[in-house]
Order: C-alpha cells, then structure tokens, then sequence
C-alpha cells in the first residue's frame, strides 16, 4: 500500500500563525501537528510513506529528516499548496497494483488509523472516506485506478464538502479536529491537555495531578492553581506565576514573576513579563491573539512579551548585576556628592536638587489589572556639569527602576505620544542611565532623532552592544562634555 502524508496546507485561515510556518509544523500540546499523524502510521505497522510539502518545506524536511525516528522511512515531494489531489496522483510515479492510503498530516485527530483499515477491509468502495463525529477524519483509501476525488482536498474538507456515503466509514471511538481557525487551534491545544482527545501521546512526566511538565524544565507545583497545564521543554516559570483553567506552554518559554495564564495556550519560545495576564488566547513572541473576541494585539514593550529568537531575555540575573553595578558606583561615587551639592547650591541656593516623574523598567498592574512600566521620581542636582547633574540617578539604577545601559528615560506623557510603529521600537529596550542617545545626542537635539536613536539601539541591543557602550560610558567621564555644561 502507498501512503501520501499531505502537509501542504496554506493556512491563511490561521494567520498570523502560519506567517512563519506551515500548519503541519503548528504545535498542539507541545508536539507538532505532523507528529501525531507520523506516529500513528508507525503504530499500525506502515513502515514508508511520501510527504507532500509545500511552503516552508525546508522546516519540515529539517523536523522529520528522513523518519526514522518515528519508526518510518520517508520521503518528499513539493507541492505549490493544498494541490489538487487528481493533479497530485497524476504527477507522482504510477502504482496501479496497489491501494493508496492519503492521510492529512496537518490536522489533528486520535489514532483512528487502525479502525479504518480494519473497516475498510470489509468495504468494497473504490474510495473509501474516514469520518468521525461528523467531522472528515482526514483518512482516505483509494483502490486501484480511482479517480472520485471529492472531498480530499483541503478547499473541501474546509467548506464540508461530503462524501459520497457509499464510501464514507463511519468511526468510533476517538475524535478528529479540523484546525480550520484560531479558536479550533486554541480549543485543540486545550482539549488536548485535559485528555479529550483520546489516544494522544502528551510529552512530559507528571508532577503533581493535572501538571505534566517536558525535559530541564523548571515549574514550581504549586503554580498550577486550578485545572490541568502542560509545560513542554526547556521552560522556565517563576515559581509566583499562575497557571489556571486549562494552559498550554510550548518548548523554550519563559513565564516570568506574578503572571497569570487562564486558558492559554503559549506557542515556543516566547516571553510572558512580569504581571502579564493572558486569558482565552495565544500567545506567539510578542503577538497575543485573544480567541474570545478575535483581536490581534502586537505587544512592542519586550517587558510585556518577547519572542526569544529575536530578544535575550534574562531579567532575575541581568537585573542582579544591574543593581549591584549602581551601588557599586554609588560606592566609587561618593568623593563627587560634597561637590555636586556645593555647586548645586551654588548655582541654584533654594533648590539644589529638582524631581522628575519617568517611565522605568519595574512593572505594576494598572487599574484595568493590566500590566505597565511603573513610574518612579528622578532626583537631579541643579549643578552646572552634567556628570554631577546626574548623580542621583545611580540611586535609581541601585533600586532597579533604571538600568545602567539603556534608551532614554521619558515621562509615561512622552510614551503614550509613540504611535508610529518605529517609535514604539524604543519601549523594545529597558530605560537605562547611558545609551547611544545619552553619550552622542547633546540635551539640544530634537525629541525625534533623540527617539530615532533609542529605537535605533533597541533593534540592535545586545550584551556585546551594552559592553561597548559601558567601556564608552568610562572614556566619557574624562571628556571635557562631561563636566562643562553645553559642550
């Protein structure tokens, strides 16, 4: 018997989530869509199949390699997608002898394989189609030279084209799930971890009763409130985040201090910030898709959510050592303070030292619950010099609410005025004490190149980045710009 795996689905009807990838390489519980349809021929004894691949082939080819760690020996062939199935049979190489098998591996359904073939070998149709539920269970057998091939393409599975009801082979004893929208995708990945889709092979070991947890993840017990969750590999959850309802966290994920996921379904290698709460969506990177009423949100603050191939996220240690660094210069600092209030009272003797009100890098829930950069007062000596001016800021950055190398820090006014797409590319980083703006920028330039300049470092920021600018910072403080005012 030949068998045909088509995982040459377009997806728009998935998107922005197929941007990326092809729905067969699309997670559901932790695992790849195709996986489980690979699994299960290898558990009915088919020993050989062809893929059809179409976008992003590439990944698949990559995924699955040759089978042979599903028990399978594989092979492919392109597909412009979701390829007329008559065309498809037309161009592959003739079998005239044998039954072609043609399963879908870009939707999900329990191992139903072995049903089918077991029925089908008391049918005597041409072409023979699995149902289950009233739901295609994406199954076909075709004998011989068949040629009626309605209702295997994915136009027709997707708009209910039915079956002739000679063929159609009724299923029990499983169910099968189309993923034709963001909800069937979100409602999958859900019923899939509280084990209503039976037959489904959930990676992981079970840490306490409703929590199932991949390999070198690290979850505390008592995050899961209520429910079930499944957290794949290679995660890292705080131990004071919340898991409730039904949650579903991918390979690779960070869920950072007092998140709350409810009926979540987070896709690889995302961020979840502090104080983020995530409920009846999908999260993928810094894209958060709400299933309950269709909006698409794209988060640019990289301390709301991140995608972690494009951002270094390591806050609890990075933000260690960002405050051991300020009370160290706080410490090395010291000689300066006598002379920075000497010539703040000098310049100004009834207010040495001014206040201001900026966005930093702490996060606190607003008053609609959501998360938010918290607020926190700048204190600057009204001396002359702008290295004396600044001063107390190494307080802030001591405390957390600053970085030491960062964008400018701007009034939550300021902020709120980004609404251009390259503006808003300034929040992706945190607000720090020296940045490019700061160093290069004099305090006479336009809002809008100093703006440009911090979105600019956003994009580029990394630890090699930050290195250069701190070794700048310290060339810096020997400049003449550094202590006489407006060079």
């Amino acid at each position: 018997m030949r068998v045909i795996v088509l995982a040459d689905r377009i997806g728009r009807e998935l998107l922005p989530l197929t941007d990326r990838t092809c729905v067969a390489m699309l997670p559901v519980a932790a695992r790849p869509v195709i996986d489980y349809t690979l699994e299960m021929l290898a558990a009915v004894g088919i020993g050989k199949a062809t893929v059809v691949v179409g976008l992003f082939g590439e990944q698949l080819r990559t995924h699955l390699r040759d089978g042979r760690h599903f028990g399978l020996n594989l092979d492919y062939w392109p597909s412009p997608g979701e390829v007329d199935i008559a065309l498809l049979l037309s161009q592959l190489p003739k079998c005239p002898d044998k039954s072609t098998l043609v399963v879908r591996g870009d939707m999900l359904r329990s191992p139903l394989l072995g049903g089918f073939l077991e029925a089908a070998g008391t049918s005597e149709g041409p072409v023979l189609h699995g149902w289950c539920e009233d739901n295609p269970a994406g199954l076909w057998l075709l004998r011989g030279s068949a040629d009626d091939m309605r209702g295997m393409a994915w136009p027709d599975v997707l708009s209910g084209v039915s079956a002739p009801e000679a063929g159609k082979l009724l299923l029990e004893g499983g169910n099968a799930r189309l993923l034709e929208s963001l909800p069937a995708y979100h409602g999958a990945n859900l019923d899939a971890v509280a084990g209503r889709i039976q037959g489904l092979a959930i990676p992981g070991r079970q840490l306490r009763p409703g929590l199932t947890v991949g390999r070198n993840s690290s979850v505390a017990a008592g995050c899961l409130k209520d429910g079930t969750a499944l957290v794949g590999s290679h995660c890292r959850i705080h131990p004071s985040a919340w898991l409730q309802g039904r949650v579903v966290i991918s390979d690779g994920v960070i869920v950072d201090r007092d998140a709350r996921l409810s009926d979540a379904v987070i896709l690889p290698h995302s961020y979840v910030g502090e104080l983020v709460t995530v409920e009846n969506g999908i999260v993928r990177g810094n894209d958060l898709l709400r299933v309950d009423t269709g909006a698409q949100l794209r988060i640019v603050d990289a301390f709301l959510l991140a995608d972690l191939d494009q951002v270094s996220i390591g806050r609890d240690f990075s933000g260690f050592l960002n405050r051991l660094a300020g009370m160290l210069l706080l410490l090395l600092s010291a000689p300066l303070w006598p002379l920075a209030a000497l010539a703040a009272f000098a310049r100004h003797p009834t207010r040495p030292l001014r206040f201001r009100r900026l966005r930093g890098n702490r996060l606190v829930r607003d008053g609609a619950g959501l998360s938010a950069r918290a607020e926190f007062t700048a204190a600057e000596w009204t001396a002359g010099a702008p290295i004396l001016r600044k001063l107390p800021w190494l307080v802030n950055v001591a405390k957390g609410d600053l970085k030491l190398v960062g964008v400018e820090a701007v009034t939550s006014e300021q902020a709120a005025c980004r609404t251009a797409e390259w503006e808003k590319a300034a929040d992706r980083a945190p607000a720090g004490l020296i940045g490019p703006t700061q160093l290069d920028l004099p305090a006479t330039a336009p809002a809008e190149e100093r703006l440009m300049s911090d979105a600019w470092f956003a994009a580029q920021a990394g630890p090699d980045k930050e290195l250069r600018i701190v070794l700048r910072g310290l060339r810096a403080l020997f400049s003449r710009r550094a202590w006489y005012p407006g060079d």
